[in-house]
């Protein structure tokens, strides 16, 4: 039996993984509340993360596809499974974290007027902003792992 094919991040697994992350992050509001605690704050440290790890999957990214597909270069495979790993759980991670902190933010949406409030949702948004890059960086560079298809196909028949 040979080793199953990765296949690609779908959109549906990453929209329910943005879903679990945004009830997560709605839900850490009443939970604090319940148990007579205060809500955690955002740090501009998350946000920054987020933008440090899109990043360097970008830079990756850019870098795989101009080895793989445009100057057609070969890449030890362990790289490449390295690479395509790292994509994918960042793009499993960044959803989850993106979902969070829509969620966190909207958690607060009602109680704008107030100036707490209001920078936990500014903080979260633009958290969940980076996040969104840096999910948009991990498909690009799992996009960037494929291998390059021949102009000339072996497999397709010959033409007359």
């Amino acid at each position: 039996m040979g080793r199953p094919a990765l296949r690609r991040s779908s959109a549906v697994q990453l929209a329910i993984l943005g879903v679990v992350g945004l009830a997560v992050g709605r839900s850490v509001r009443p939970f604090m509340e319940w148990r007579d605690a205060v809500a955690p704050t955002v740090s501009w440290v998350a946000a920054g993360t987020m933008l440090f790890l899109a990043g360097i999957l970008a830079f990756l990214a850019w870098g795989t596809y101009q080895s793989l597909h445009r100057e057609r270069r070969t890449m030890h495979s362990s790289r490449a499974m390295r690479l395509l790993a790292l994509a994918k759980a960042s793009a499993i991670v960044t959803a989850l974290i993106a979902g969070y902190y829509t969620g966190f933010a909207l958690s607060f949406a009602g109680d704008l007027e107030l100036e707490l409030p209001r920078d936990r949702v500014v903080r979260s948004a633009v958290a969940a902003l980076a996040a969104l890059l840096a999910l948009a960086a991990a498909l690009a560079l799992e996009r960037a792992c494929e291998v390059p298809r021949d102009d000339k196909d072996d497999d397709a028949p010959a033409k007359a």
